[in-house]
């Protein structure tokens, strides 16, 4: 079976054009707001997140590679505090996100977005 990131690279091409699964300012874009929506879940403040992102960008620009090991470690880490496992929460939404329903709903929701915004803009649902 292929890894979970080659088979969300998959999803991502079926549900989207080749460059709109490879963009990065996109894809960054959509892991900070997951990334914000999961730390407001365990009771995180804009005040608090506002906080860290004026720490984070008055400090040198770290190396990519080592800023992803250090998400997957923090990451994990928390997800261990919560008592939840990493690996079956992600199998969990990639099967949900597959969904021919869900799939649809995020392909409108994508159009309806504003161009070029790290916004993803503001949905009835």
């Amino acid at each position: 079976m292929p890894s979970f990131q080659a088979r969300v690279k998959i999803w991502l091409s079926k549900c989207f054009t080749h460059d709109i699964a490879t963009d990065v300012s996109e894809r960054n874009h959509r892991f900070i707001e997951e990334a914000l929506e999961l730390v407001q879940s365990t009771g995180c403040t804009a005040d608090e997140a506002h906080k860290l992102v004026d720490y984070v960008f008055s400090r040198p620009i770290g190396e990519t590679r080592q800023e992803v090991g250090g998400v997957a470690v923090t990451f994990s880490a928390l997800c261990s505090a919560l008592g939840i496992s990493q690996a079956m929460a992600a199998e969990e939404e990639l099967k949900r996100i597959s969904e021919p329903d869900i799939m649809a709903k995020v392909r409108e929701k994508h159009k309806r977005k504003p161009a070029l915004s790290p916004l993803p803009g503001l949905y009835p649902d």
